[in-house]
């Protein structure tokens, strides 16, 4: 990921207030918290995004682990609105 950023470890360890060495140890770990491989990935300024897909389920993404929320795109009015729901008139629901 940081070579496709274009950042060198030195970079990321400094933004991190780490020792370069430190970054090389991340970027070998193949378990790590959420919230470094959080900071890491923001230091190389991208954005960390954690995405569940569960069989017949819209994605859900994860904001913190208490909490999920419904993906921006699709949300319960837009779909309603989609359906036919709420936004139509009596007479258009008669006819």
């Amino acid at each position: 990921m940081r070579r496709a950023a274009g950042k060198a470890q030195a970079e990321i360890a400094s933004v991190l207030k780490i020792k370069q060495p430190s970054v090389s140890k991340i970027e070998k770990q193949a378990d790590m918290y959420l919230s470094t491989l959080k900071s890491y990935v923001e230091a190389i300024g991208g954005q960390l995004e954690l995405v569940v897909r569960l069989p017949s389920r819209a994605p859900l993404r994860i904001e913190r682990l208490g909490d999920v929320v419904a993906p921006k795109a699709v949300s319960m009015r837009s779909v309603k609105r989609a359906a036919g729901g709420r936004n139509r008139t009596k007479a258009a629901r008669a006819g």
